[in-house]
């Protein structure tokens, strides 16, 4: 099994092209299913494999506590490795043909409001070359809607402001061209002019946006200052990147952006992904509705007279 394992993440790498954190994730769920056959079943081999015993490691999970996202994630490398398996020949059937994906509850993603986001690029403001390095990260998160794993990526020579452009690699090594805000634009020169310069090192790569090493920012560093930013910002939810994306494809939405634009900017393979935020649109409208509207409420509305 844990052979048939590793050439399957192989495959996934070199052949499908995904990204690293697609293969650990599969690569955990498959060998979570290999030890648990192996240790409880005394099943080390994928032709032993029966639909019983996927059901039954699923029904495991579930009743250790597993979320009901992360038996899914089992589910759905399972199905993916044994499909896999069939196509080269290596099992007669499929034992995961008839295996029901369970359904998870889909959560609306967590936004700022547009003076939320006022706030919290106001809270990144100075001109020590760390501050113009924070501003500039905030302002090109919310204006390009940038994952955190690209903006720590992002290169010099993929970043054209004079065109207002900046390429980036998303999942599945995919490129793609997204637009650069005025306001961004003018934040991250300023960074480039007299932020970077003092942050490089002997050992500096092509990284935009820099430790006070000189080294390549890693995500979870941006996690940590965009937390204490929302904290010195003042404000109640504890701020994320993937919350100035969710911010960044509300707001256009909200604006009258069309759906599949927002898809490209995002690099969401499917139209589905993105359709999250029309949800969050509404949501947002509801709120808004009820907060200002008249007869939005329930009160004590006297008769007409006559």
């Amino acid at each position: 099994m844990n052979a048939e394992i590793d050439r399957f993440i192989l495959y996934l790498a070199t052949e499908r092209g995904l990204s690293d954190n697609y293969q650990l994730s599969t690569r955990s769920s498959l060998e979570h299913f290999a030890k648990w056959a192996a240790e409880n079943k005394k099943i080390d081999a994928p032709d032993a494999v029966e639909p019983e015993l996927i059901g039954e490691f699923l029904g495991w999970r579930k009743r250790g506590g597993a979320s009901a996202a992360t038996v899914k994630l089992h589910a759905v490398a399972l199905r993916i490795f044994f499909r896999h398996l069939v196509q080269r020949g290596k099992l007669p059937k499929d034992p995961t043909e008839f295996l029901p994906v369970p359904k998870i509850e889909r959560y609306l993603p967590d936004t700022l409001s547009a003076p939320e986001v006022e706030r919290l690029i106001a809270a990144a403001a100075g001109k020590t070359p760390l501050e113009m390095r924070d501003r500039a990260i905030v302002e090109l998160l919310y204006a390009s809607g940038l994952r955190v794993s690209e903006l720590c990526g992002a290169r010099l020579e993929n970043l054209d402001l004079e065109s207002g452009f900046i390429r980036v690699v998303g999942k599945g090594n995919k490129q793609r061209l997204v637009p650069v805000g005025a306001r961004a634009k003018d934040a991250v020169q300023r960074y480039l002019d007299a932020g970077r310069p003092a942050l490089v090192g002997k050992k500096t790569g092509g990284e935009v946006f820099l430790s006070v090493r000189g080294r390549k920012l890693t995500n979870q560093r941006i996690w940590q200052l965009l937390v204490a930013l929302g904290k010195r910002a003042g404000l109640e939810k504890e701020v994320h990147p993937h919350m100035l994306r969710h911010s960044f494809a509300t707001h256009l939405l909200g604006g009258g952006a069309d759906l599949r634009i927002i898809q490209e900017m995002l690099g969401h393979a499917d139209i589905s992904t993105t359709q999250i935020y029309t949800h969050v649109n509404s949501r947002q409208l509801q709120q808004t509705h009820r907060q200002f509207h008249p007869r939005a409420k329930n009160k004590s509305v006297p008769p007409a007279g006559g």
